[in-house]
């Protein structure tokens, strides 16, 4: 995917690539926000959240040399590298054979009523965890990550009519999953 080279990112890059201490600053106070808030989604671990954005930067700083202004906007490789170490993690969990069954949490409602907006918290996310790998990815590209439907189709490798596929089954998912929190059935 090519670029205008409007990339906001490609000077910070480049100061990265010669080692400017300033550039690295700047470039973890614009992205790990964004890239930590996709692997805790994805991953539902704040502990594995962590480890992946480490690892998502310590590849940009590798690639920030060789890097070729142009070739695709930073931002979006960046959040693709993100979300191939989650599917490696969430693969090694299916493969992951346990002798005790993962604790569960409680979907229920929160027994103190002033925990109500944590409850209803708790709830979009078990429904968000509760959507196939496919259609979680792209609501939180849009939606959580504020990508463009070109930006996260081209982050998960696929064309905008997909990503829009699976923008649409994710969506009345999780419209059936919260029905009772407006009030339908």
């Amino acid at each position: 995917m090519a670029t205008d080279g409007n990339d906001p990112d490609e000077a910070l890059l480049a100061g990265v690539g010669r080692g400017e201490a300033s550039a690295v600053r700047t470039l973890l106070d614009r992205r790990l926000p964004r890239i930590l808030a996709l692997s805790r989604r994805l991953l539902n671990d704040p502990g594995e959240a962590e480890d992946v954005a480490q690892e998502t930067f310590l590849r940009a700083w590798k690639q920030a040399r060789a890097w070729k202004p142009g070739a695709a906007r930073f931002d979006t490789w960046l959040h693709r590298v993100a979300l191939n170490l989650c599917y490696d993690r969430l693969r090694r969990r299916r493969e992951t054979p346990t002798d005790q069954p993962p604790e569960q949490v409680d979907p229920g409602p929160a027994p103190d009523a002033g925990l109500l907006a944590s409850d209803l918290s708790q709830r979009v996310e078990a429904a968000l965890a509760a959507l196939p790998d496919r259609q979680r990815e792209a609501i939180v590209l849009c939606h959580h990550q504020g990508l463009g439907n070109i930006e996260a189709a081209a982050v998960m490798a696929i064309s905008v009519e997909a990503l829009e596929g699976l923008l649409g089954r994710g969506r009345r998912a999780l419209k059936a999953s919260l029905a009772d929190l407006r009030g339908e059935d």
